[in-house]
């Protein structure tokens, strides 16, 4: 794989930040959790938080959600399968998606 097609993999590995109210408890031992796309690895999920925020990255868990079997009447469908991965920010590292001071 070129340097090139390399970058852009980068650009898409991360989907977004996952707010929930575990995220916000983890976010007290430095840790931040993102939607990640689900063929996405741990190098590569360092590297692009590392590229798109300008931090240095301690450690990454990856850890795959099953979607939910949903019904409607007699009708029963299936959410999609997602991946999410908590990424352990080194010391003095720092990432605020609300905007706050």
């Amino acid at each position: 794989m070129s340097a090139t097609a390399h970058q852009e993999r980068l650009l898409t590995v991360l989907n977004g930040p996952h707010l929930s109210e575990k995220s916000h408890e983890v976010a007290a031992r430095n840790q931040v959790v993102f939607r990640v796309r689900p063929d996405a690895t741990k190098p590569e999920i360092r590297q692009a938080v590392e590229m798109l925020f300008e931090v240095k990255v301690n450690a990454v868990t990856v850890v795959n959600c099953r979607g939910k079997i949903k019904r409607h009447g007699v009708n029963s469908g299936r959410r999609a399968s997602w991946r999410k991965a908590y990424v352990t920010l080194a010391e003095g590292s720092q990432i605020d998606f609300l905007g706050g001071e």
